[in-house]
């Protein structure tokens, strides 16, 4: 392995936000900026995310969401992330676009079609999204590129399990030899930002994660009851 490996998530009660601030705090101390790889989930969760990390990191974003159910929602969600990048003056940071490959979130969810949200589908549907994320960083180093994390955008939602995203995502980096940036990004009232940010910069948002299934769930939650 080419780098020296950080210890394992241990639970759900861990504080990954102090394990972040540590890692910011000798980051501020040395006075130079590490690099990035960060998965985006969306134009509204990421602008929280980007005004607290790009003090810290040169930033390259991936954004890699197969769950999205068509390929007119992903180009939409893709086009108000890069939006946002050229609003909040963040033109440094690069975006990468995969294809629209719905194909490969409907591989995993396969017999997981009925789990409720925060389920066993949610969970493959994570673990597909960081391991791409991991294969596009030791890709992306086999072209000379240099990276000290990866991480996600997906824990700055309530309805995201971070311990779990932490979790994966540490396994993940271990089989890789990589690391991932421990983060709960929702703690600082960053939701409660991004949900300013969003209104600031009038993003495109919707109330369901992307996929056929979490869109049926959130229409029933919005159908109005029958007495």
């Amino acid at each position: 392995m080419r780098r020296n490996g950080e210890p394992s998530c241990a639970g759900a009660k861990e504080n990954f936000q102090k394990r972040l601030d540590r890692i910011l705090e000798e980051i501020s101390e040395k006075g130079e900026r590490k690099r990035l790889l960060l998965h985006a989930c969306c134009a509204p969760c990421s602008s929280a995310v980007l005004e607290y990390l790009s003090r810290y990191f040169q930033i390259t974003i991936l954004f890699y969401n197969p769950n999205i159910e068509t390929e007119e929602e992903y180009l939409r969600r893709a086009g108000e992330l890069k939006r946002l990048l050229l609003e909040m003056g963040l033109s440094e940071i690069r975006l990468l676009l995969s294809s629209y490959r719905h194909e490969e979130f409907l591989a995993v969810s396969r017999g997981l079609e009925r789990e409720p949200e925060r389920g066993k589908r949610c969970r493959e549907c994570f673990r597909l999204r960081l391991e791409k994320t991991a294969e596009e960083e030791r890709r992306l180093e086999l072209q000379g590129e240099h990276f000290d994390y990866f991480c996600t955008t997906l824990s700055l939602s309530p309805l995201k399990d971070a311990a779990l995203l932490n979790r994966l995502g540490t396994e993940i980096a271990e089989r890789q030899g990589l690391h991932y940036l421990p983060s709960d990004f929702k703690k600082g009232n960053r939701f409660l930002r991004s949900v300013q940010l969003s209104k600031e910069y009038s993003l495109y948002r919707q109330d369901y994660c992307g996929c056929e299934f979490s869109r049926e769930e959130a229409m029933r939650r919005r159908a109005p009851s029958v007495s």
